[in-house]
């Protein structure tokens, strides 16, 4: 093999792993944000949750929207007179992706890393064969994502939130209704999480499992989970309850739990879909090394995602708390019952979308959910400068990313 080849490989593959750090830094505070900032787990507890769950969904799921990275955006056959040029222009997605990731994470701000990593190849593509190089028609649908997912993430934690409010604070006992209604929340909980990841499961090398056995397998499972809660919340005796406060602040202890399962939920629905945005790039590299064919699609193998999942734990570990109090403190005041709507939306609504092969913004998704929280309370519950501060980065990141993936191939087709 050509050893330019070899170098250009490795480069690849060091800088996907430095995208998947970055995302690892600012995405994954979307899992863990609200949760630390309700007080229901320290950073430290987040960090070792967010790296187990968030490696799962990447290894078990993410192949559905590597391929539309891949090879969705941009169509590999005009490249096909020069295949170095495609190889360049993936290492230059990657870089440009992974250094406005990084510049937002130091500012701490929630950025869209999805939007990088599209707005990168988009760059590179426009450049280095013109506007019919990108395929139109998927971007527009993953732009449309990018507008819809926020907002019905926003409706969706609104609408929970609601029902919480009606039938537990808004009644004469409220955590009497709280031991009541904890049951039904827990069985909605599980039972969306087991069947929502067995329906992800299809499209991968998993075995086959029929609808009435996953079925039979989310009923039992969630059937059990909530008799499970139904004896615990009663075996709490949270003291005399003479006060408001008290009352309120039992209410929130119990839906500590639940907050704590939505946000694995949200954790493995984040790194089924945003592994995509570095390993992505790098598996159109690796099937053209391996085939020799750049028209020629052989898969995602299995240590891309594990690459990919590794490095987003990594950078969980290292730098996530920077944006994890912007998520949970910043925008809007968090308890348990509001985190676990927030994160209960966002986690329904970037499954749906990883099952679909969209790359959409988690950051995007859990902000609006926590927006939507936030106007549960009223327009003055949230905070408006942190708002636009965050809707300002989402609205210059593809265009930042674009330029820079553009000026990135132009120096490297210099050099190499």
């Amino acid at each position: 093999m050509d050893p330019a080849f070899i170098i250009i490989g490795g480069s690849t593959i060091a800088i996907a792993f430095y995208v998947a750090w970055s995302i690892g830094a600012n995405d994954v505070a979307n899992s863990m944000g609200t949760s630390v900032g309700s007080k229901a787990i320290t950073i430290r507890q987040a960090i070792l949750i967010a790296g187990i769950f968030e490696f799962a969904g990447a290894v078990l799921i993410g192949i559905h929207v590597t391929k539309t990275i891949q090879h969705g955006i941009l169509d590999p056959a005009i490249f096909s007179a020069d295949p170095n040029i495609y190889i360049y222009g993936m290492l230059a997605s990657l870089l440009a992706a992974a250094i406005w990731i990084s510049i937002s994470t130091y500012f701490t701000l929630p950025i869209s890393t999805s939007q990088s990593i599209v707005g990168a190849l988009l760059g590179f593509g426009v450049v280095a064969a013109g506007v019919s190089a990108v395929s139109w028609g998927k971007f527009i649908q993953i732009g449309e994502s990018w507008i819809l997912s926020p907002l019905v993430g926003a409706a969706l934690a609104f609408f929970i939130f609601f029902i919480i409010k009606k039938v537990i604070f808004d009644t004469n006992k409220p955590f009497e209704s709280t031991k009541k209604a904890l049951p039904f929340f827990t069985f909605a909980l599980i039972s969306v999480i087991i069947f929502s990841i067995f329906k992800s499961l299809e499209c991968t090398d998993f075995p086959t499992v029929s609808f009435s056995t996953v079925l039979g397998i989310t009923l039992g499972v969630s059937v059990i989970s909530a008799a499970l809660s139904h004896v615990l919340v009663n075996r709490y005796k949270p003291g005399k309850l003479e006060t408001d406060h008290e009352v309120y602040h039992s209410i929130e202890h119990v839906f500590i739990y639940l907050q704590i399962i939505t946000a694995c939920f949200v954790a493995f629905a984040h790194g089924s879909n945003d592994v995509a945005n570095a390993i992505g790039p790098l598996a159109a590299v690796v099937n053209l090394l391996q085939s020799g064919d750049i028209e020629k699609v052989i898969g995602v193998p299995l240590w891309l995602v594990v690459l990919g999942g590794t490095g987003i734990v990594i950078g969980l570990a290292t730098w996530g708390y920077k944006v994890i109090g912007t998520i949970g403190k910043k925008i809007t005041e968090i308890t348990p019952t509001r985190g676990f709507s927030a994160e209960f939306s966002t986690a329904l609504v970037v499954l749906a979308c990883s099952r679909l092969g969209l790359p959409v913004s988690t950051s995007q998704v859990l902000v609006g959910s926590v927006i939507g929280i936030g106007f549960a309370k009223g327009i003055v519950a949230v905070d408006l400068k942190i708002i636009k501060r965050i809707v300002a980065s989402w609205v210059i990141t593809v265009p930042v990313s674009a330029v820079t993936a553009a000026v990135i191939f132009i120096c490297l087709r210099a050099i190499v």
